[in-house]
């Protein structure tokens, strides 16, 4: 079956030199587009980080320093990652834990905006999950009955999360078929960074998830405690939550002007 799609959708995995989403880098991207009328495209490129791969981690996917160290920078190739992936919502697997907010820190630092504004994000490992409480390979033999032999290489593992979701949609009668609804289903509480420092509350509001102002809006705590964003602002949280802090206190700071 096909996804019944009203816009393009990029799905998408990420090798990289570890987890940490501030500090870590991509060391290989895959990218499947698939558009309204189905026609697919695919893009592949190893990424030299500008940064050492640790040992442990080159055993999981099995991309060296040298493999790389001849290869562009994510900086030389991020507008060209933008444009094909700039109409589209976004899919993965763990994507809106970790590829995702990744994928935004490297393109902030590239000096390319990117925002989930008008974009959806349909985390087929949340829908897995929910369903059956497995992993990427016992994913793809359950629902596909076949075997995931290039596990941890991104482009496997981005055709097989693709694969895997088609299979769900079809599998599964309350799933429906449409990427607002998957996006919704895969999605887990609602933050407004990704990395999950800034929530919402019960009204739409933001606020801090963490810290000694956990639970406070945040437009409260910059007006009182202005000293407080800038602190964040040079600390060592993400770029993705630093913009959105920026963007909440310009939205204060109109409201007052208006």
């Amino acid at each position: 079956m096909n996804l019944n799609l009203t816009k393009p959708i990029c799905f998408f995995d990420l090798e990289t030199t570890g987890i940490n989403i501030s500090n870590d880098r991509i060391v290989e991207i895959s990218i499947l587009k698939v558009h309204p009328n189905g026609k697919e495209e695919t893009y592949t490129q190893r990424v030299n980080p500008e940064m050492p791969i640790p040992p442990e981690v080159t055993k999981v996917h099995g991309i060296s320093d040298a493999d790389v160290a001849d290869k562009p920078t994510f900086k030389e190739l991020a507008k060209e990652i933008h444009n094909m992936i700039k109409d589209s919502d976004l899919g993965g697997f763990n994507s809106n834990r970790f590829d995702i907010p990744l994928l935004a820190e490297e393109m902030l630092r590239a000096d390319v905006d990117f925002d989930m504004k008008n974009r959806l994000a349909v985390d087929v490992q949340t829908i897995f999950h929910k369903m059956e409480q497995r992993t990427l390979s016992a994913a793809y033999k359950f629902y596909c009955n076949k075997n995931l032999d290039d596990a941890h290489s991104a482009e496997a593992d981005t055709l097989a999360t693709y694969e895997v979701l088609k299979a769900q949609v079809d599998k599964y009668e309350e799933l429906e078929n449409n990427t607002a609804f998957l996006a919704e289903f895969s999605s887990r509480k609602k933050f407004a960074d990704f990395a999950g420092f800034i929530t919402y509350n019960k009204k739409g509001e933001e606020c801090f998830s963490f810290g000694k102002h956990k639970g406070k809006l945040v437009t409260e705590v910059l007006e009182t405690e202005p000293g407080y964003f800038g602190w964040l602002l040079n600390a060592d949280f993400p770029l993705y939550t630093k913009k959105v802090l920026t963007a909440i206190k310009l939205r204060a700071f109109n409201n007052k002007l208006g």
